[in-house]
């Protein structure tokens, strides 16, 4: 039996990533902020919520198509913006975007991914987002979304939630630093784990890609706390296309995020790897929906891990969703056949709890 055959649910592909990965990288891509409590909570947010079932509809003919943005994705989720992604795999950026060009779904490209952008949305055949943190005094961000939009990127994420890089005890624990470096620690790691490291370092070590060229530096620690309102109407000003702003929980945030042109929102709480007593964003999804009004778009993110989470967000309000640290999982365990093989249980996870609750279509 092959590795990928033996991936039945996201939690297949997590188990089989943990004896693969070294734990320095698989505690950077699982692990949480502080106790993990905020895990735990988003976690228990989502079991809590029910789908109703109904009968005697005809389900027959479902279709997993949705709007998104002028455009029709083919699934109703799409793959979050990951720092990194390389650690779970040799060459899993390009894998992810090679399944987003398939599915016509964006693949967010975040500012520490380990491929360059430019790369990213020629491989995704324009389905990708660019993901911007700001960081110091906020020029070079501004630079570099100057470069996402002159390399054809019509999508800027914004990830607001992060004014300062939160503690996750389990890193920290391994002394994983950005970029990546080898000690001694991290040597008899890689060595208890040589499926991967042969692998993984012969391809090449992992690098924050989009800073390799001259004129652009990035550094993780570097404290984000001075954008404001005014650094986002700056950035509104600049950018041509959408604009999203991520790591939203707050009602009167969302409102104003609105108001200032902002053209969708993403409820997030960062995968509860930032502060560790944000509440389950699942809920304040619900409640933005509410003050916002039923026709501004709003996307979710954080604790998904199957095909029922995301009709339970759509059910909360969202117009699509978004997977993250259960992909890379896949990739650990069986690269690019667990990538596909764990994308398509979670479309068929969706689409059973879609006939079993009634429904069609989610667009």
């Amino acid at each position: 039996m092959s590795r990928a055959a033996r991936i039945h649910s996201s939690e297949d592909a997590r188990r089989l990533a943990k004896s693969r990965l070294p734990w320095m990288v698989f505690d950077y891509i699982d692990g949480a902020a502080g106790r993990e409590m905020g895990a735990a909570r988003n976690r228990a947010a989502l079991d809590d919520i029910c789908l109703e079932p109904r009968i005697l509809r005809d389900v027959s003919n479902r279709t997993l198509d949705v709007p998104l943005f002028g455009k029709t994705a083919k699934r109703p989720f799409g793959i979050a913006p990951m720092g990194m992604c390389n650690l779970s795999g040799p060459g899993a950026d390009l894998m992810l975007a090679r399944l987003a060009a398939r599915d016509s779904v964006p693949v967010g490209v975040s500012t520490v991914a380990s491929t360059p952008l430019e790369k990213m949305i020629e491989v995704a055949e324009g389905n990708a987002w660019f993901q911007l943190y700001f960081s110091g005094d906020g020029a070079g961000s501004f630079k570099l979304a100057k470069r996402a939009q002159d390399a054809g990127y019509t999508t800027l994420v914004v990830t607001v939630d992060v004014p300062e890089v939160g503690r996750r005890p389990r890193e920290l624990r391994h002394g994983f630093t950005m970029p990546f470096r080898i000690g001694p620690r991290q040597f008899l790691d890689f060595a208890l784990h040589p499926r991967w490291s042969l692998t993984a370092l012969a391809a090449r070590r992992p690098q924050m890609a989009n800073f390799e060229m001259d004129g652009f530096d990035f550094d993780r620690t570097e404290s984000r706390a001075k954008a404001d309102w005014e650094t986002l109407k700056s950035l509104r000003s600049l950018w041509q296309g959408q604009l999203v702003v991520k790591g939203v929980t707050n009602t009167e945030d969302a409102k104003q995020l609105k108001a200032e042109g902002v053209d969708a929102i993403q409820v997030s709480n960062h995968g509860a790897r930032q502060l560790e007593s944000a509440p389950a964003p699942i809920h304040a999804l619900a409640r933005i929906r509410a003050v916002i009004g039923p026709e501004y778009p709003l996307f979710y993110d954080s604790g998904l891990r199957n095909g029922e989470d995301v009709l339970k967000a759509f059910d909360q309000g969202a117009n699509f969703a978004f997977f993250g640290r259960i992909l890379q999982f896949a990739i650990a365990a069986a690269g690019e056949e667990g990538l596909h093989r764990l994308w398509d249980i979670l479309s068929a996870e969706l689409s059973s709890a879609m006939a079993q609750t009634g429904r069609t279509g989610l667009g």
